[in-house]
């Protein structure tokens, strides 16, 4: 069975929004997502991340960003009960419960499928007990206000690794946890 894998980058208030404008990164940072990247073989994106990526990675090359050829040639299932298409290259819409359509793709073989971003869909497989592993790569930044990861829900997690990179982000691994 495969793991899901998700990695989000966070502000110390729990901020998960726009981190395009806020993250503090550099080559260590880089090399902590190639290392999620090359233990994937799929890429499991939300509606709204899949719309923000797919308006820009397929005109990026490896000269913009390394990661540009593994993004656009990557096969990506999209979670969405909105969309009636998806165009980004190599991009396969999940159709009915995205609950189940991601349970069966989970037990198929390959590599880690890695979820980017899609807090909400994060949200809604860590209450299915679909996520296996939750990283969060917390940038010492206060936001005070933005779209959080976590709402009203409880999660307990369980922590499996941190590590302080030179910017002072935490790179965090949890994986879930027992409850109370």
């Amino acid at each position: 069975m495969r793991k899901i894998v998700s990695g989000l980058f966070m502000s110390l208030d729990g901020v998960v929004e726009a981190p395009e404008r806020w993250v503090r990164f550099n080559d260590e940072l880089g090399a902590e997502i190639d290392a999620q990247m090359a233990a994937a073989d799929t890429l499991l994106l939300g509606r709204r991340t899949y719309e923000v990526f797919a308006a820009s990675w397929p005109r990026r090359s490896m000269a913009d960003d390394p990661g540009a050829d593994w993004m656009n040639s990557t096969p990506k299932l999209v979670a969405s009960t909105t969309l009636d298409t998806v165009t980004w290259k190599n991009s396969t819409l999940l159709k009915g419960d995205v609950v189940d359509a991601v349970a069966e793709h989970k037990q198929r073989d390959g590599r880690d499928i890695m979820i980017s971003g899609s807090p909400t869909l994060v949200r809604s497989l860590l209450r299915a007990g679909l996520l296996d592993e939750l990283r969060l790569f917390v940038n010492p930044v206060v936001l005070g206000s933005g779209a959080r990861l976590f709402g009203d829900d409880r999660f307990d997690l369980d922590l499996t690794s941190a590590r302080k990179l030179d910017t002072g982000v935490l790179s965090l691994a949890y994986r879930p946890g027992t409850d109370g």
